[in-house]
């Protein structure tokens, strides 16, 4: 009787995970690295040739493609930031670099959503000429306000500074 009682709970559990996991949006795989925990990568991902350096929150193996994963619990969005984007972005192609075929596409994590982002061509194209332009930004004599929120303005450590400040 404990037996089938154990059984029972074991099931119930176990489709309280399932249950779960459907709820987060992220595939159920296998975690090959995290940036805590069991499978820690230690050594940070290069693409040289881009000129980035970074570890991505976890990388699943799903298909037999590694897809990366950037995790943000405390945003509570509708849709994604683009600026979140960009960096799953940049996970996408340290991975090619890294590991010589590109995922095929990023999961970011917020607080209750889970978003896609597909890794095609022209997704890449926009990073690189996203760089170009922040390489560009860190010559230049002045440089334009990029967002329109005055709460990223209160905390901006040049808003004492910054003639452009919306706050």
């Amino acid at each position: 009787m404990i037996g089938v009682g154990l059984l029972l709970l074991a099931l119930l559990l176990l489709a309280l995970a399932v249950r779960l996991r459907r709820a987060t949006g992220v595939p159920w795989a296998r975690v090959r690295l995290s940036d805590s925990g069991w499978q820690r990568l230690e050594q940070p991902l290069l693409a040289p040739r881009a000129g980035l350096v970074g570890k991505p929150d976890y990388v699943i193996e799903t298909r037999g493609r590694l897809v990366p994963i950037e995790v943000k619990p405390g945003r509570h969005a509708a849709s994604p930031y683009e600026s979140d984007l960009m960096q799953l972005a940049a996970y996408c192609l340290l991975l090619e670099e890294s590991v010589g075929q590109p995922p095929p596409y990023g999961l970011l994590r917020y607080a209750r959503h889970t978003f896609r982002l597909d890794y095609t061509p022209a997704v890449r194209e926009a990073l690189l000429a996203l760089l170009e332009q922040m390489r560009a930004d860190q010559t230049a004599a002045e440089v334009a306000r990029s967002h329109h929120q005055a709460a990223r303005c209160r905390a901006c450590g040049f808003r004492s500074a910054c003639a452009q400040r919306l706050a």
